[in-house]
């Protein structure tokens, strides 16, 4: 069983042959989380492929919403990217230092919600990029400028009043990609002042069982992913929304879907961060 859209994921090998091509842009997307104590920037000042640009989720973000790394406008999006040379007719590659596709594939889901289809994310990420010992650089690019134009697409994004409205009328199902603790609410949340649990009826699918340890956290198998979507009870023919901590795993689950033809889900940007905080929202465990 073959990937339905494998233009979306590329290989260590691919992005080696490719990176110095004219219309290949690497993108760094590394980003850790609060009570990691490590910084993203710093990581890829460190080290990151030859020619890669830093995307940083916490700067292309709405700068007026309290709420983590949300989705900033079209013309804010627009200027950010622009500004590291990403836009109109390149082939955007994303990577991050923690080898599931992190953050990368967060990138990958907002160059989508704003139009631009030609965008992959790399397998295995930095990890498996120096397990074979593939070279790496500190030195930062200056990127050329470049003309990126903005065609939003709502389909793929939603609100905490969208998703209310979901649970009210079960027009989509709601999937919960933290771990199993996290949903359960047997684990805390990284962030303090957050109650545990998940929404009413949501499915839980952790992002960490889509990925393969004993391969670099390379993305599983189409047909693991779809063992995994069956196992969890989520029907693909149904409208889905994923959902996590802040709105980066869950661009990860939306990936895999994606590669085995689930092309239409969409992520609940505020996530947790945003329903968990508030005492309006309901929550079991």
């Amino acid at each position: 069983m073959p990937y339905s859209n494998p233009q979306a994921l590329v290989s260590t090998e691919w992005v080696a042959e490719h990176m110095s091509a004219p219309d290949v842009h690497i993108v760094d997307c590394t980003y850790y989380l609060p009570n990691d104590g490590r910084k993203g920037s710093e990581e890829y000042a460190k080290q990151h492929l030859e020619g890669a640009v830093f995307f940083d989720i916490d700067d292309v973000k709405d700068p007026d919403n309290p709420l983590p790394h949300m989705v900033p406008q079209a013309e804010v999006f627009s200027s950010k990217v622009r500004k590291l040379g990403l836009g109109d007719g390149t082939r955007i590659i994303c990577y991050d230092h923690n080898g599931g596709g992190m953050a990368a594939a967060r990138v990958w889901w907002m160059f989508r919600l704003f139009g631009h289809e030609d965008v992959a994310v790399m397998d295995g990420g930095l990890p498996k990029w120096l397990a074979e010992n593939r070279p790496v650089t500190d030195e930062v690019p200056h990127p050329q400028e470049r003309h990126f134009t903005p065609r939003e697409n709502h389909f793929l994004l939603r609100s905490i009043d969208q998703v209310r409205a979901d649970l009210d009328n079960g027009r989509e199902t709601i999937v919960d990609v933290r771990a199993a603790g996290r949903f359960a609410g047997t684990s805390p949340e990284p962030r303090e002042g957050m109650r545990s649990g998940h929404m009413p009826g949501a499915l839980s699918l952790p992002y960490g069982d889509l990925m393969n340890p004993e391969k670099n956290c390379v993305m599983r198998s189409a047909e693991e992913i779809q063992t995994l979507v069956d196992k969890s009870g989520i029907d693909l023919k149904q409208p889905l929304v994923t959902s996590c901590g802040s709105g980066v795993t869950a661009c990860y689950a939306a990936l895999a879907l994606y590669l085995i033809g689930k092309e239409d889900v969409a992520v609940y940007d505020g996530s947790w961060s945003e329903w968990g905080m508030r005492d309006d929202t309901p929550v079991v465990t």
